[in-house]
């Protein structure tokens, strides 16, 4: 691929994983490889896990313009010798519905990914990897903490950095949906869970919202200018959308959200945590309940609070801090933990 920064050489991949039914199916993504001689025990590499684009393989980041701007800290990493395995995750790039928010599809792919930055002839990776998301990457992140011993025994996850991450579907399902995003999000969960579970969309959607939903999870999310354009989209559900008055206590979709939320990861991986103080769709209560579950757990926490920053933005704001932080972990220093001050705070 053209335009990899920082003097190193992108490939488009595409690669064998696991699906929902524990089927072989094809996976695409992107592989970035530095510049010059890989170090005797092999290059570290993260695996960048992205946020929302879609859910329709037109809609991979692999296929996007932009897509090493997309990537969250992606030039520092190379700069420092990294590999970055970025998977479209299941469903963007390929056959499709993506199974949208679904944790464990999520990770598997991710997972998938940094086997493939490993085998990759000239990669030069290591055992050694970092998983690093933003918002439904974030939640992927946190999945590929859960599964990562299991799933793929022979590699060792130094650490878990999530931005904004999507840690309780059910509050997103019940709340969130009052805001433009929170609709968004909330139509393409429902179309995508649709397809992919079977789960009936018109026990919950009214009938004439049905083709704005159809419209929505067609279009794509590449850049700041495909949100206002999907804003506009989206105007006829402020109107007219749901049925029922919170789809996260009707089922199949309540039990399906719960599937799909997270739990505590285990306490020797640390965790890095990144949250703006002005997201109103991942909110920073929600984000604080997780952070206080892992520190209850056992675990270290890295809490970094971005004040006034909204959802768009907590990636890319605290890219730096999570590069700074991964590399620390590569480096085998000791995780530092904020759940003294996460103690604190729970018990104001």
């Amino acid at each position: 691929m053209p335009f990899a920064p920082a003097g190193a050489e992108a490939y488009r991949v595409l690669y064998r994983s696991t699906g929902l039914q524990g089927e072989p199916i094809a996976v695409s993504g992107v592989i970035v490889v530095p510049a010059g001689p890989p170090p005797a025990g092999g290059r570290p590499i993260v695996a960048w896990a992205h946020p929302t684009t879609g859910v329709v393989p037109h809609c991979a980041p692999s296929l996007a313009l932009f897509v090493f701007q997309q990537m969250a800290g992606l030039r520092p990493l190379v700069e420092q010798g990294v590999v970055v395995a970025a998977t479209d995750y299941p469903g963007l790039g390929t056959a499709g519905p993506h199974p949208y928010l679904v944790g464990d599809s999520e990770a598997r792919a991710v997972i998938d990914s940094v086997r493939v930055a490993r085998s990759m002839p000239g990669t030069g990776g290591g055992s050694s990897f970092a998983v690093w998301g933003h918002s439904q990457g974030g939640q992927a992140a946190l999945f590929t903490g859960l599964i990562a011993k299991s799933y793929a025994p022979e590699l060792d996850l130094v650490g878990v950095a999530a931005a904004a991450p999507a840690t309780s579907l059910v509050t997103l399902m019940s709340d969130d949906f009052k805001t433009s995003g929170g609709k968004n999000l909330t139509a393409m969960t429902l179309w995508s869970w649709s397809r992919v579970f079977g789960a009936p969309i018109e026990k919950v959607v009214l009938p004439q919202a049905i083709p704005t939903v159809d419209e929505l999870a067609d279009e794509c999310i590449e850049s700041i200018f495909d949100i206002l354009l999907r804003r506009q989209t989206e105007k006829p559900l402020e109107q007219t959308f749901l049925s029922v008055p919170n789809i996260a206590t009707v089922e199949p979709w309540r039990t399906l959200a719960t599937r799909n939320t997270p739990g505590t990861l285990p306490p020797r991986i640390p965790l890095f945590l990144a949250q703006g103080t002005a997201d109103n769709l991942v909110r920073p209560e929600v984000t604080r309940a997780y952070l206080q579950r892992q520190c209850k757990a056992g675990g270290k926490v890295s809490m970094l609070w971005l004040p006034g920053v909204g959802h768009g933005f907590a990636g890319r704001d605290s890219a730096d801090m999570a590069v700074a932080w991964m590399m620390d972990r590569f480096a085998g220093r000791p995780a530092p933990s904020d759940c003294g001050e996460a103690a604190e705070a729970s018990a104001q």
